[in-house]
């Protein structure tokens, strides 16, 4: 399985197994026992690079000294053989929760010195929370026995950008934070939030050699790694990044530390502190060396998503150099005691991302003189104002403020993307297309109606260095107008038609084409068919034509670029090369939104990288492997994994049967759409029954289906009843046999009644018919008895023939299935390089291009409805409406005038007439 389908496998089962421990918990140990793994697994790595054989691995003991020395000096610790996570899953049931106890203290004694600061203490919140996992020491072992298992298949190694472990890691903490409520912003920045600053600080470090960054509040490390990840794509060596975090709770500290070094960054690169950033400021020195080391710290980019709103002690700190210049923030809100102490650590020509509570831009007392000493000394460089509801655990809408020490011009950026995003489960989240309009918007500072303005410093000024957002850009979307003289007297507004001046300059001429000018103020359509008038203009079909042109090579780029080279493909830079591609091919063409085409790109791009990964780490034949479908099911009241057929690990079965097994799918489908048909049919009888049928006990409860065993007794009853002259008379022969009648009186029988077809039985040796023959001809000719078709009879009769076809079609299909998806596995596991290259095209190539494609019918559709609103919105009169409202009335008074009544009834009418005639 993909690290998709392996991440989302590991979080259902953990979201089981943590029974009632809250997840906010229950994160740090299935995380704490990654960890574990992976230092387990780097140790052995390790190891085998130094050529250690089985034997030595499995001699390894604190005892031998030289070896520990050895191991601890090259990799930072030593783990014993003991106590090496794959040892505990080959103990099996030898395994106890006694293991992980002493494993875990043996593990603080054996790191080297040089490594104390990044180890020491590291899994102190799981080694003290492995009592929450049972009230027994029994109980305790049975449910890391069970994490451990559940972990066990992560890989390690981590080859390429296949970053399995890493990816798996940032899911749970996700998972976990979607589930932990209010406790989530402690430890969680959302990944799409992350993305977005990181792009922003990677465009402005891009040009660097060497690079320090800085997360105060780090909470899990992911902004941290996320940044850094960005950076790195621009630069030759990762492993010149620097990283700085400090945290302030221990369990989110030691987060922290276990994902930079899971995630491959240098040790001597990782710099962390367990402390409070407002109180105790980074250290200046080494703590083992104070008066040799002193050293204010300074990066080139500090990113944070400090706790909201919180309180603090701004008592003694007006000395402090973090905020003697600005002023300290009032001690109900720590808000800019963090943006301060951020902005402190920032070279001259760094930049620095804060998330803040939208408040900051607006309050007032010791905030608004911070926020004006800000302004007045240049710092504040862009604000972002986001969505709402888009942080875990509050719904309260946030910003991000990016500040630079010096600036060479004095202006503010200020973005409005609170409308950008998309609604998923409780939260809202930016979408891949809303984060590059915003970071493309900061890289480019411009000025865009309802999303984006450049705000001058005189401007804020006159606002008294007010920065909430709505003062500057209006994103509101337009009120619908409405015009009084075209509502009273009909047209179309000039003023209405000028909105659409976009499609106007696109489109020349097209105006004209579709309206005609009646006055100054109004116009009126000249046409009757509104989208056959736009399409079939000279402008518009130049404009789908110039669209197609800029995409005529595009199907053959994507192909030369993801498929003939396959291997070489820089899969973390080259959604970047394909959507630069794009927005240059849609530069000279208007209308067209390009983020709209970005996020086309990005909505096929996930479903490329993980494909690709696969490819560049297992190899090309991964995509002719067919592995088993695990899914969890219920037995015995309990969840189990079991295997539902299988799957390709890159080809889906479906693209595989539409290219190369059509025959086999049609004729599966065709069958599968007849079922569906029944379905129906059977749908239409059932509700064209008669109310007391409904009632009986043909149908079940919910009065949806048939019974099949009554409808059956019904439809014996009901042929029981049907007569003929043939039917009469074999009836009297049966009659004849229940007497025991002799042979004789068989045979005239036989003899004189003619209208029987007796050759349509087997007969007895002497000619004459038994009575199982005659009743299964009987039945025979009953069940060929053509009832009228509104009748009772003739609905139970296509009743059972639809249910005896659907039970027999049911056993073809999944027949039919079974066989087509074992010849499915068979396709796949022998394709050719050619088919695969065929199907990955179909995969990847072509879905990316179809999308892409039918953009400028979109933009034309868009364009026909918005006319036909207008045209709609108008199309009727306040006059005409008094008119009809007058001549109702008139009518009505006439009615009014045949109806009588009791005396009271009469005076009620006259009134009622009376009132009709004052509106009149």
């Amino acid at each position: 399985m993909n690290k998709q389908q392996l991440a989302a496998k590991i979080w259902e089962s953990a979201n089981q197994m943590r029974s009632k421990i809250e997840a906010n918990e229950y994160k740090d140990y299935i995380l704490g026992f990654i960890f574990y793994k992976y230092l387990s697994e780097k140790q052995l790595q390790f190891l085998r690079q130094q050529d250690f054989t089985a034997d030595d691995i499995l001699d390894l003991n604190e005892a031998d000294t030289e070896t520990v020395d050895f191991i601890k000096r090259n990799i930072g610790y030593f783990i014993a053989y003991d106590d090496l996570f794959s040892t505990w899953i080959s103990k099996g049931k030898d395994f106890d929760v006694s293991n992980v106890r002493e494993a875990l203290s043996a593990f603080s004694r054996l790191i080297s010195p040089k490594h104390k600061k990044l180890f020491d203490g590291i899994f102190k919140t799981l080694e003290t929370g492995l009592s929450k996992l049972g009230e027994t020491a029994g109980k305790q072992t049975k449910a890391i026995s069970d994490l451990l298992h559940l972990i066990k298949d992560i890989p390690m190694d981590g080859r390429q950008d296949y970053d399995v472990l890493g990816f798996i890691y940032e899911y749970l903490i996700e998972k976990f934070a979607a589930n932990a409520g209010k406790k989530a912003g402690e430890f969680y920045t959302p990944h799409e939030v992350s993305v977005l600053m990181s792009e922003i600080v990677s465009d402005h470090l891009k040009d660097r050699n060497e690079i320090q960054i800085y997360d105060s509040c780090s909470g899990s490390g992911s902004l941290l790694i996320n940044i850094g990840n960005s950076i790195a794509k621009y630069m030759d060596d990762k492993n010149n990044i620097k990283y700085y975090a400090q945290e302030l709770k221990q369990n989110t500290y030691n987060l922290t530390r276990m994902n930079l070094v899971m995630r491959g960054m240098l040790p001597e690169n990782i710099q962390t502190r367990n402390g409070d950033t407002l109180e105790d400021d980074w250290p200046y020195f080494d703590e083992n060396d104070p008066a040799h080391t002193y050293n204010t710290l300074y990066v080139d980019a500090v990113v944070s998503n400090p706790p909201y709103s919180q309180k603090w002690s701004p008592d003694n700190k007006e000395t402090d150099p973090r905020y003697s210049r600005f002023g300290l923030a009032p001690k109900t809100k720590a808000d800019f005691a963090f943006l301060l102490h951020d902005l402190y650590h920032l070279k001259p020509d760094g930049i620095m991302n804060i998330v803040l509570p939208h408040g900051v831009l607006f309050r007032g007392g010791e905030e608004g003189n911070i926020r004006k000493q800000l302004i007045e000394h240049n710092h504040i460089d862009a604000i972002i104002g986001l969505p709402a509801g888009i942080f875990f655990g509050t719904g309260i809408p946030t910003i991000i403020f990016v500040l630079k020490q010096k600036r060479s011009h004095t202006d503010v950026l200020i973005i409005d993307a609170s409308k950008g995003f998309v609604k998923e489960g409780k939260n809202n989240k930016l979408r891949a297309s809303d984060i590059k309009r915003i970071a493309d918007t900061v890289r480019d500072r411009e000025t865009i109606p309802k999303f984006s303005k450049v705000v001058t410093r005189d401007e804020i000024r006159v606002n008294e260095y007010n920065l909430n957002i709505p003062r500057y850009v209006d994103s509101s979307p337009n009120a619908e107008k409405w015009d009084i003289y075209a509502s009273m007297f009909g047209g179309i507004p000039v003023n209405e038609i000028d909105a659409l001046k976009d499609y106007w300059s696109a489109f020349p001429g097209l105006r004209d084409a579709l309206f005609e000018r009646t006055s100054d103020v109004n116009a009126k359509l000249k046409v009757d068919n509104i989208t056959e008038s736009i399409t079939s203009h000279a402008t518009v079909k130049d404009f789908i034509a110039q669209y197609n042109e800029a995409f005529n090579d595009f199907e053959p780029y994507l192909d030369q670029r993801l498929l003939k080279n396959i291997n070489e493909v820089k899969i973390n830079k080259e959604k970047t090369i394909l959507s630069n591609d794009i927005f240059k091919r849609l530069e000279p063409i208007q209308l067209i939104d390009k983020y709209h085409a970005y996020q086309l790109l990005d909505d096929k791009w996930e479903t490329i990288n993980v494909d690709l990964e696969i490819i560049q780490t297992e190899g090309f034949n991964a995509t002719r492997v067919v592995e088993p479908n695990m899914v969890i099911k219920k037995k015995k009241g309990k969840e189990v994994e079991v295997q539902e057929g299988w799957k390709g690990r890159i080809m889906p079965f479906n693209l595989v049967q539409e290219r190369f097994l059509t025959e086999e799918l049609e004729a599966l489908t065709k069958k599968e759409n007849r079922l569906l048909n029944i379905a129906t049919e059977i749908e239409e009888l059932i509700e064209a029954l008669p109310e007391e049928e409904k009632d009986s006990n043909l149908l079940n409860d919910k009065n949806d289906a048939f019974v099949v065993k009554e409808l059956n007794e019904a439809i014996k009853e009901v042929y029981a009843d049907v007569e003929t002259e043939e039917i009469n008379a074999l009836k009297k022969y049966i009659a004849l046999l229940d007497n025991k009648a002799r042979k004789p009186e068989k045979e005239q029988f036989i003899k004189t009644h003619k209208l029987i077809q007796w050759d349509a039985m087997d007969a007895n040796k002497d000619g004459t018919f038994s009575k199982t023959n005659v009743n299964k001809y009987l039945v025979q000719l009953q069940s060929e008895f053509s009832f009228p078709e509104d009748s009772l009879e003739y609905q139970l009769v296509i009743a059972s023939q639809l249910l005896t076809e659907q039970k027999e079609l049911k056993a073809e299909v999944k027949k039919e299935e079974a066989a087509l998806h074992m010849l499915t596995k068979e396709t796949i596991e022998n394709l050719t390089n050619g088919q695969v290259n065929n199907l990955l095209e179909h995969k990847w190539v072509k879905p990316i291009v179809h999308a892409l494609i039918n953009l400028p019918s979109a933009t034309i559709d868009t364009f026909s409805l918005e006319l036909k609103h207008l045209a709609e919105k108008y199309a009727t009169t306040y006059s005409q409406v008094a008119q009809d409202i007058n001549e109702a009335e008139n009518s009505l008074a006439e009615l009014l005038d045949d109806l009588t009544g009791n005396e009271h009834d009469v005076k009620a009418l006259t009134e009622f007439k009376n009132l009709l005639k004052t509106n009149a």
